[in-house]
């Protein structure tokens, strides 16, 4: 923990005098490697050498030469912590300074703990005597000893960083390449501002696409290579876009008194949900058994359902990509080329669309309906060195379960009026509520101009009104 005096007075140059030896000894990893894989692999493909040795050899050759270029890449990202930590420490302590500078000029010292208090010597002596007996004047110096604690602090925090930085530059994490407590060959991030960025994932799932999309696209891609899974189920590809409400609906629930004509109609709308049953509207007659529950909260949609029933639906994803796909595609390749090469990763996202479902079932209990696609467009180089693009999303699906006065809705031998449905809004028999679904993460390949395909998916299983929760991810 720096106190306020080592801020002051270290020597920050010493950092990257460091990181220069770093980078000279980054230099001797990458001619030593050179010279082991010229002289030294041979050694078991030239024939001279046969037998059980041989082949024995090769493996440990193999591990060995990964481990010299593990020490290369080790090395520089050691160098690279250091040169930005001379410049993060330099200007933190410009900062220390300046809340120094500012307590001096408005009469305090400063001990060499980092203490403010009122300076008399400079005082004249009615200044001094008024300060004297000044019963606030306490307040003020904890004040200005507190904003230069608070700039000490922040140098603190950004020291804790660097070390850790440190540590998880030097510490080997692949348990897979033959060495136990080697050489770290993972790609370091690029600045020390991204390390603890990314170290930082929100544990809301509500702000954990805001906090991938303030990363840089090396960064991200990083982070997609060690963990992609586990940060598309955290929410990564979830849109920025926020659906409201287009109308008003029905209006206030429960501002009227029921009747007895509501009554029957009530009746109707229970006789309508049992059918929707019987004759496999199955996710008509769940969201009509949701409106008349009255709770009013959120159903979510099962939308890989609905992308496996509705053909329309997934001609209209397919579209939504591909009047973006080379947009996307050319954003992607050029971030690859300024990482020199490097994993990228950026986040993509179609406007809000207004749609209607084609498929009865959904017709009849979504209807028509705001869709957007948003996830990522990643690339990576192959084996020869050159980019593959691809992009992980998923598609997202916003209503407001009202009726629309004026129209009316055929459903087998019955048909409803959409004005009698919505007074029971009115009335407090039934409830209007918003639904929203997201289908579960998707990959498609941008490395050709061809429209996409969009894979009708996994439908779950069968089930009714009575089993809500059928669509949702663990109980599909």
């Amino acid at each position: 923990m720096p106190s306020y005096h080592e801020v002051m007075t270290t020597d920050f140059t010493t950092l990257g005098t460091a990181a220069t030896a770093w980078d000279a000894m980054a230099g001797k990893f990458e001619s030593l490697r050179t010279t082991y894989e010229k002289k030294v692999p041979s050694t078991t493909t030239s024939g001279l050498w046969l037998g059980q040795a041989q082949q024995a050899a090769v493996p440990g050759f193999a591990v060995t030469r990964n481990e010299y270029g593990n020490a290369l890449v080790q090395a520089r990202a050691v160098a690279a912590l250091l040169r930005d930590a001379e410049t993060l420490f330099t200007e933190l302590r410009g900062k220390v300074k300046a809340a120094v500078d500012e307590a001096v000029a408005a009469g305090m010292k400063v001990s060499e703990g980092g203490n403010a208090s009122f300076d008399f010597s400079k005082a004249d002596a009615a200044t001094a005597n008024t300060a004297r007996h000044d019963p606030g004047l306490a307040e003020v110096e904890r004040s200005w000893t507190h904003r230069i604690q608070q700039a000490v602090d922040a140098f603190e925090e950004a020291d804790h960083g660097v070390k850790l930085a440190l540590v998880d530059a030097v510490t080997d994490t692949n348990l897979k390449d033959g060495t136990f407590g080697g050489f770290n060959g993972s790609r370091p991030y690029p600045s020390l501002a991204a390390a603890a960025t990314a170290e930082n994932m929100p544990e809301e799932r509500a702000k954990v696409a805001d906090w991938w999309r303030s990363l840089d696209p090396v960064t991200r891609g990083i982070l997609l290579e060690e963990q992609g899974d586990a940060l598309k189920r955290a929410g990564i590809l979830d849109p920025a876009y926020q659906w409201r409400q287009a109308d008003p609906g029905a209006g206030g629930f429960g501002t009227e008194e029921p009747t007895a004509h509501d009554a029957f109609l009530l009746s109707q709308a229970e006789a309508m949900m049992v059918g929707g049953d019987f004759i496999g509207n199955t996710e008509a007659s769940r969201n009509l058994a949701h409106y008349l529950g009255g709770s009013g909260t959120t159903l979510k949609l099962d939308i890989d359902r609905a992308m496996s029933d509705d053909g329309s639906f997934r001609a209209a994803v397919a579209s939504d990509i591909s009047n973006h796909q080379e947009q996307w595609r050319q954003e992607a390749l050029d971030a690859f080329k300024r990482s020199g090469g490097s994993p990228v990763s950026i986040p993509v996202e179609t406007n809000a669309v207004g749609g209607t479902f084609e498929d009865r079932n959904w017709y009849l209990g979504v209807g028509s309906h705001m869709r957007n696609v948003s996830g990522n467009v990643s690339v990576v180089p192959d084996a020869q060195g050159q980019p593959k693009v691809t992009m992980d999303y998923q598609v997202n699906v916003w209503d407001r379960y009202n009726w629309d006065a004026g129209k009316e809705t055929p459903i087998g031998p019955m048909t409803i009026k959409d004005a009698d449905m919505a007074r029971l809004h009115a009335v407090g028999l039934a409830r209007e509520f918003d639904m929203q679904g997201t289908s579960s993460a998707r990959q498609y390949d941008l490395g050709s101009a061809d429209a996409p395909e969009v894979a009708t998916g996994d439908p779950g299983r069968d089930g009714t009104r009575k089993d809500p929760a059928r669509g949702e991810e663990d109980n599909r």
